[in-house]
């Protein structure tokens, strides 16, 4: 009996070892399992995503642009002589044809009396040639001439006719001079410079002489405003968009303007559409040549995606972001359109749909595998 109780005692005592034994090897193994998982894990970077945010259909642009006068024009004597008199100085409003100074041109009178002179003698000559060339075809009828001097008398009229042409045209061009004594506004404006004074002399100019400017006019009731548009955004400024300006001479007030006009071609050195906004000003609050940022919503043709701007990887080859597909990095040549800072939009190359890796290291490659660490965030600018 005590036999028996010692193999029993014996084969417990095994059994109990060899459980141990195995125990003490699958622990091993679990262990081994776990640090060659761990490792797996580690050796895959993780990365956080953010999700692009989609754009809305319309997108208002910021840009710097100067007010101009829709219609400004420098005006000069076209006549010599000394100024007479002036009725209008700087900052006064005037109508069309209004009367703004006058100009004395004793010379031009004087030519012009001459001319008249010379004009009534050239007509008395003129009805004396025609009734003797009248004259001279009678007596031809008849044979009491010859046909040689009655020709002579009708060409004689005809030349005294020409003679009579030619000092009408001088006596009518010796009349558009003087009307030019008078300096009448061209339009409805405002006079902004006057260079003249009673007593002083003028020369007949133009732009090529511009110390003979009198005076310089603008029409200020509606103000156009040039603006330089991005060439990626060209495409969607057309004419009808809606534009508003602020100033900072008028703080919290905003000016409602229209898009009317753009230049249809690119200019090669800024890369960027002049446009043409037009600004209604009937009480004259905006002055010509202020400095004017304009809010131009301009509706989009492609929808453009936000990021922020630690997503961005400046390569060699140009601007890339990383996504994450099928748990590994691509790196994606991207397009970008405005930059709002600390994002920026992009406007081709992303999708709304793609995970793209913030911060991406400068060592990432394209297939590098990578996890996602976290929930995705939505880019917010």
């Amino acid at each position: 009996m005590s036999r028996f109780r010692a193999l029993l005692v014996m084969v417990f005592a095994v059994g109990v070892l060899g459980f141990g034994v195995y125990s003490g090897v699958r622990s091993r193994r679990e262990a081994d399992t776990e640090l060659k998982q761990a490792t797996a894990e580690a050796a895959v970077a993780a990365v956080n995503v953010v999700s692009p945010t989609l754009a809305e259909p319309t997108q208002e642009i910021l840009l710097p642009g100067t007010t101009q006068a829709y219609t400004d024009a420098s005006l000069f004597a076209r006549t010599n002589g000394y100024v007479k008199a002036w009725y209008f100085d700087i900052g006064a409003r005037v109508k069309k044809d209004q009367l703004l100074a006058e100009i004395e041109t004793p010379e031009v009178d004087q030519q012009l009396q001459q001319a008249r002179a010379d004009l009534e003698t050239a007509q008395a000559n003129l009805r004396q040639a025609e009734i003797t060339a009248q004259r001279w075809q009678s007596l031809l009828e008849s044979g009491s001439v010859s046909t040689q001097e009655t020709d002579q008398a009708v060409n004689g009229a005809a030349a005294m006719k020409g003679t009579v042409s030619s000092n009408a045209a001088n006596v009518r061009r010796l009349e558009k001079l003087q009307s030019f004594e008078k300096i009448v506004a061209p339009f409805d404006g405002v006079i902004t410079a006057r260079n003249l004074d009673i007593g002083v002399l003028v020369n007949a100019g133009s732009t090529t002489t511009p110390s003979q400017e009198l005076f310089h006019m603008a029409a200020i009731d509606k103000l156009r405003v040039f603006v330089a548009v991005p060439e990626v955004y060209a495409p969607a400024a057309r004419p009808g968009a809606q534009a508003t300006l602020t100033l900072d001479a008028f703080p919290g007030r905003t000016f409602r303007g229209t898009l009317v006009r753009t230049a249809n071609a690119i200019d090669l050195t800024a890369r960027t559409l002049l446009v043409e906004v037009d600004v209604d000003n009937p009480m004259g609050e905006l002055l010509p040549g202020a400095y004017a940022f304009v809010h131009l919503h301009l509706p989009k043709d492609a929808r453009s995606v936000t990021i922020p701007v630690n997503a961005l990887i400046f390569r060699s080859q140009g601007l890339e972001v990383a996504v994450v597909r099928d748990g590994q990095a691509k790196l994606v040549p991207i397009t970008i359109g405005r930059d709002h800072g600390n994002f920026v939009e992009v406007v081709k190359g992303l999708e709304p749909s793609d995970q793209v890796i913030l911060a991406p290291s400068d060592s990432l490659t394209s297939g590098t595998p990578v996890r996602i660490a976290g929930t995705p965030k939505a880019a917010r600018p």
